[in-house]
């Protein structure tokens, strides 16, 4: 099988964690002696010499935008500031690169490039969380997945925040070379094979208002009492309100129904509950306000994309050295391609 050419396109201002993801993965392979395996590395710029870095230093690449012809992979790093217009240069040589026919990948907001090229129009893709709600004003068009870790949609890939670049690099070993390849590679960058849950996991739960003014006593004084039953006119009664205004200016003054917000509440209450205690899951629901276990592992599943039980594996304590538990169903990625042929 021919060496895969992976071409990592250094714009200037690119975070250079989100560089080495590719790196690690097609040009550091297992062993101390960095032999990749199964592919050849190019990191180029939009034209030959220094990079600026957003992290204090600068590079030297050797090639320029020339280099893109003869990749089989493109990768697209995120870079600083996430928002700027790719040059027209840029936009044509991944479009070029696109119709001879790479596949196209970002890292983090690197995916900010591949929508602004119009690579990405009509496509599920993703990005870190932080800058979702920006991505999806600006390119309206794209099929954003906020929760997964990365998305596969045949020749065009993208992953969420940071290290999620990392599981996209292994999930693209794996999908070129197979198994055990990616397997071997995780071992020696010290990575689960295959990570469990999605980026939803790592967003921050809705803060809760701290008004003092319209509805924000009501937000307190609900919190306090999540796992009671909270209907609405319960709600509007608190704030002395009819409900029909509470649900007016509920929605102004927090940006979602009172129905909404109390699930995000219980929700982030259950995982901090699954964090900092070891209470059973059937008294975490309680405690969080939600009628059941399987009623809490449904909503949790919603909204950070895992189970209760994963989800304490992942964050209240690390996982064991000598775990041989298979990858669980949580929805870790989207994925619509088989792997290259020989």
């Amino acid at each position: 099988m021919a060496e895969i050419r992976v071409c990592a396109l250094a714009l200037d201002g690119v975070i250079s964690f989100d560089l080495g993801c590719a790196v690690q993965a097609f040009a550091r392979g297992p062993g101390v002696d960095g032999a990749p395996a199964g592919f050849a590395l190019t990191t180029c710029g939009e034209r030959r010499g220094r990079v600026r870095t957003v992290d204090g230093f600068e590079l030297r690449v050797e090639h320029g935008l020339e280099a893109l012809r003869a990749a089989d992979i493109v990768v697209v790093p995120g870079r600083h500031p996430h928002d700027a217009q790719p040059s027209r240069a840029v936009i044509a040589a991944l479009r070029d690169a696109q119709d001879a026919g790479a596949t196209l990948v970002s890292i983090c907001i690197g995916a900010f490039v591949l929508a602004a090229a119009g690579i990405l129009d009509g496509r599920p893709a993703t990005t870190h969380w932080g800058f979702c709600d920006d991505f999806r004003a600006r390119f309206p068009k794209v099929d954003l997945r906020p929760a997964v870790l990365f998305v596969d949609d045949g020749d065009v890939l993208t992953s969420a925040g940071l290290t999620a670049g990392l599981d996209l690099c292994l999930h693209i070993v794996r999908r070129e070379t197979g198994a055990a390849a990616a397997a071997r590679l995780a071992a020696w960058n010290v990575v689960a094979p295959h990570r469990e849950g999605g980026q939803a996991q790592f967003i921050p739960a809705p803060a809760r208002a701290d008004s003092e003014d319209g509805v924000g006593p009501t937000l307190r004084w609900a919190f306090e009492r999540l796992p009671e039953p909270l209907p609405v006119a319960r709600l509007a009664a608190h704030a002395h309100m009819s409900e029909r205004t509470f649900s007016r200016r509920f929605a102004s003054e927090v940006g979602t129904t009172p129905k909404r917000w109390l699930l995000a509440q219980r929700v982030g209450l259950a995982r901090d509950l699954l964090e900092s205690t070891p209470l059973p899951v059937e008294t975490v629901a309680a405690r969080a306000g939600f009628p059941s276990a399987a009623s809490l592992r449904i909503h949790l599943r919603r909204h950070a994309a895992t189970s209760p039980s994963d989800y304490r594996r992942a964050f209240r304590s690390p996982p064991a050295a000598t775990s041989s538990s298979a990858p669980t169903s949580a929805s870790t990625s989207v994925s619509s391609r088989s792997p290259r042929s020989a």
